[in-house]
């Protein structure tokens, strides 16, 4: 099992200070969720919560995944970044296919994009992209990106993006796998299709086993049961040894948590911050190296 410290509403000015700290205490991997913008009232739901209402408060940061990762590349050796999740479909896919190269890079291929479509047509409309389509041109996307990271002289013929022979440079010297977040069925049928892994939101270990059996079953279907494939899970009932111990049992490759709440509760101090993650490393993931 390998454990990812997931960032989300930190504030960015920490984030410099605690990735070292990771990197030196056995963390896999940081993540970083992703929102432009944060519109005081929101057309849509919130879809992961009983009311629709937002996990988070007005004016919590949310950095540039990319611009972070490749920040924080330069100060670490071998932590790994990802996300939980990047929107994809709201972006352009040669800025992103750009972006994600350029951080492979700079970070020595320690990068794993997470993507998702998304839940917000506010944002959507603000950032000139179709809502409506979005998982329909994720999928496009996917393998644009695929192309676009060759290196190599590519054209594209799709229904929502078509462009002649270009190539895009620099290009990754590695592969760079990506693992499709959601636990809708498209999401998941994503992930088994295209994807190199699957993220769950909050959920319990009872629905994350759940959701691995259906996956497998999608992927022997897709004729990829032989692939490697990678589960990050944020489980709501397991925070133990024993409990990741039954998760990873089931197939679970990643934890992702936030150490301070065990430690020091609902925290914006940095110094309890870097002490959780110390101490998370300690306690739990020591236990699985």
């Amino acid at each position: 099992m390998k454990f990812v410290l997931s960032t989300s509403f930190s504030s960015v000015s920490h984030l410099t200070a605690i990735a070292p700290v990771a990197d030196s205490h056995g963390w896999h991997a940081m993540s970083f969720s992703d929102h432009v913008v944060n519109p005081q009232e929101i057309s849509t739901p919130y879809p992961y919560t009983e009311d629709g209402s937002r996990r988070w408060q007005p004016f919590t940061d949310w950095p540039d995944p990319w611009v972070m990762i490749g920040a924080l590349a330069t100060i670490t050796k071998r932590l790994r970044f990802t996300n939980n999740i990047f929107v994809l479909p709201m972006r352009n896919p040669f800025l992103v296919a750009k972006a994600i190269s350029t951080a492979a890079i700079v970070s020595d291929n320690r990068v794993t994009p997470a993507i998702g479509v998304g839940w917000s047509s506010d944002e959507f409309a603000l950032m000139g992209a179709d809502f409506k389509t979005r998982g329909k041109r994720t999928d496009e996307m996917l393998e644009i990106l695929r192309l676009l990271w060759s290196g190599e002289m590519v054209e594209y013929r799709g229904k929502y993006y078509d462009f002649d022979a270009l190539e895009m440079n620099p290009a990754p010297s590695e592969y760079i796998p990506i693992w499709v977040g959601g636990i809708s069925d498209p999401a998941m049928k994503r992930a088994a299709r295209l994807g190199d892994g699957w993220v769950t939101d909050l959920q319990s270990s009872a629905e994350i086993v759940e959701s691995i059996e259906r996956i497998r079953s999608w992927r022997r279907e897709y004729g990829r049961e032989d692939r490697p494939f990678d589960i990050m899970a944020t489980p709501s009932d397991a925070w133990d040894v024993d409990g990741y111990r039954r998760l990873e049992d089931a197939g679970v490759t990643h934890i992702m948590t936030m150490p301070w709440p065990f430690y020091h509760g609902d925290t914006d101090e940095l110094e309890k911050k870097v002490d959780s993650v110390k101490r998370y490393a300690d306690d739990v993931i020591s236990r699985f190296d």
